[in-house]
């Protein structure tokens, strides 16, 4: 039996130049999680239905199940740990928090990440556009009301130049 052939892919995680020795066929959600330890993306269906290992490649929101992890050579691969400095929230995690658009969690670090590329093309959406950015990932328990006010919630403190707080314990 043969040794498997590894590739090496170099890339940019969170703003950090990365190399790794992965297999050809490692999906970019097992490079994120096991070879970066980088476990705040979310594995749930692998098969690209609901958007729980969302993360964003060069700004553009992709599915990392769907994703080889040799197709990011040479890109920019943002995950949820990488949109705010370590111990503090960026407005769109704060306003997530603050406006109840997150129960479980599972699906929270994807949808942030939906909800980031939605906000960079459309920075004042309304209803119909959040829900439609926003369609791609899968929430069981919130029935979304909650998720569309923190996205609106979000894009009012970006716009105004909100930057990451620290996070507050107790609250």
């Amino acid at each position: 039996m043969s040794e498997t052939q590894k590739t090496t892919v170099s890339t940019t995680v969170n703003g950090e130049p990365k190399t790794v020795e992965v297999e050809p066929r490692t999906l970019l959600v097992h490079m994120l999680r096991n070879e970066l330890r980088l476990t705040g993306t979310h594995i749930g269906c692998e098969t690209g239905q609901c958007g729980a290992c969302t993360v964003l490649l060069d700004g553009k929101a992709v599915k990392s199940c769907m994703v080889l992890a040799v197709q990011a050579e040479g890109h920019n691969v943002t995950t949820i740990e990488g949109i705010a400095p370590p111990g503090q929230l960026h407005p769109i995690q704060q306003a997530f928090w603050e406006e109840h658009g997150l129960q479980c969690g599972y699906c929270t670090p994807g949808m942030i990440l939906s909800s980031l590329a939605l906000l960079n093309e459309h920075p004042d959406p309304d209803d119909e556009t959040v829900r439609h950015g926003i369609e791609g990932n899968i929430c069981r328990c919130t029935g979304y009301n909650s998720i569309v006010k923190s996205v609106q919630s979000a894009a009012e403190r970006i716009g105004r130049g909100d930057k990451p707080q620290p996070i507050q314990s107790g609250d």
